[in-house]
């Protein structure tokens, strides 16, 4: 993986998107630290979709777990620990 400044980058433009056409992934560096890299959209496609297919792998597993286990006698939620989490997923909804 190529990686450039974003001066650089920036100054060769044209040349760096024909790079990431031929598939190279290029690093966009600021100060020394990666701020962003530039892929070809099937590549990022194919990878969201990887990524998705895993967490709904993993929260298949978790909800036919507990479909199999019972909750202890005096467990359960919180209100205030329930309350806690639908403003967790709320936010993270509204976020993206």
């Amino acid at each position: 993986m190529a990686e450039l400044p974003v001066s650089e980058a920036r100054a060769s433009l044209p040349q760096v998107l024909d790079r990431v056409e031929r598939g190279e992934e290029v690093t966009i560096t600021r100060h020394g630290r990666a701020v962003a890299v530039m892929v070809r959209p099937d590549v990022l496609r194919v990878r969201r979709a990887s990524s998705a297919s895993a967490e709904a792998t993993r929260v298949a597993e978790v909800v036919r777990s507990g479909r199999h286990s019972r909750i202890p006698a005096g467990g359960g939620l919180a209100a205030d620990r329930a309350d806690e989490l639908v403003a967790e997923i709320r936010a993270d909804r509204d976020a993206g």
